[in-house]
């Protein structure tokens, strides 16, 4: 069960939003760039045939996810949007299936706050 991932040069985790880049060829010898912006949720597998899924918000409220695996020849690039809180402790996060956006943003919120209380509290005894 792992927290972070390295794809193509590029380092992220569990809870971090991402844009993931895709080529695909259509007929005609065209090729086009297709996206996919959302949390990463869950990190799966060994090696060659690891597999990370990403969820995000479509129109009408509806959760799309996508599982991608780190091996796909059409991935080009992947851009970290937004990273993860460093409170994050799980390495599935499929009980953000079952709540709204507003509601798993305010559950990032109250980790943050709390690694920033943990956080200046360490430092104030070290000094």
């Amino acid at each position: 069960m792992a927290l972070k991932i390295k794809v193509k040069e590029v380092e992220f985790g569990v809870g971090d939003k991402i844009r993931v880049i895709q080529k695909i060829k259509e007929a005609d010898s065209k090729s086009r760039e297709s996206f996919f912006e959302g949390m990463v949720i869950g990190i799966k597998g060994r090696s060659p045939g690891k597999t990370f899924t990403v969820r995000r918000i479509a129109e009408g409220g509806i959760g799309v996810e996508r599982i991608f695996p780190i091996e796909l020849p059409s991935l080009e690039k992947i851009v970290v949007v937004k990273s993860g809180v460093s409170g994050v402790k799980r390495a599935k996060l499929y009980y953000t299936r079952s709540k709204s956006p507003t509601e798993v943003e305010m559950i990032f919120k109250r980790a943050s706050l709390r690694a920033n209380i943990k956080s200046a509290s360490s430092k104030k005894g070290n000094k």
